[in-house]
């Protein structure tokens, strides 16, 4: 996998800017297809925060790449400080997500953002169900990802979030 993790905001500010962008992507998972590889975006939360005209920029980006070409990478977590909900997502685009960051949600202790990642069930998010539903509708990637730890040690979470996986069903 070849992951985008981002654009410069001049890019995501104009629209045709943004189409144009997304004819790169289109081309780059093109290129990469042919040496066996995929191409696919991340998301953070000001694809969910900001529009262009009445679309909120992931809506443009979902209409402007084709899904054979261009994978989406959904962080369930960095949408919460744009304001969206994966389940929410998934349900407007079934089996667009082939991989997944798997994050839970937690109002922020310090930063600038209202939302902080936490220990997998502790927070808001709906992660067991948003994974059920990736499985369902094709997620095949599914990446355990936590930012903040709220004084425990980063190893000491990693380990708490693998368990509560493993009591989830999944390996």
């Amino acid at each position: 996998f070849v992951i985008s993790p981002s654009m410069e905001t001049n890019t995501r500010r104009d629209l045709n800017a943004l189409k144009g962008f997304m004819e790169v992507f289109n081309k780059s998972g093109e290129l990469c297809q042919t040496y066996g590889m995929k191409f696919g975006y991340h998301n953070h939360d000001f694809e969910f925060s900001e529009k262009l005209g009445d679309k909120t920029l992931f809506d443009i980006i979902l209409g402007e790449t084709d899904p054979k070409l261009v994978m989406q990478q959904l962080d369930i977590g960095n949408m919460i400080n744009g304001g969206a909900k994966a389940l929410d997502i998934m349900k407007k685009y079934p089996g667009r997500f082939e991989s997944m960051h798997v994050k839970d949600e937690i109002k922020s202790t310090e930063g600038n953002d209202e939302f902080e990642s936490t220990i997998l069930g502790k927070g808001i998010v709906p992660v067991k169900e948003i994974i059920d539903l990736g499985k369902k509708w094709g997620t095949k990637h599914f990446i355990v990802e936590q930012e903040s730890y709220q004084g425990q040690a980063p190893i000491d979470s990693a380990k708490e979030d693998l368990d509560i996986m493993k009591k989830w069903g999944y390996k």
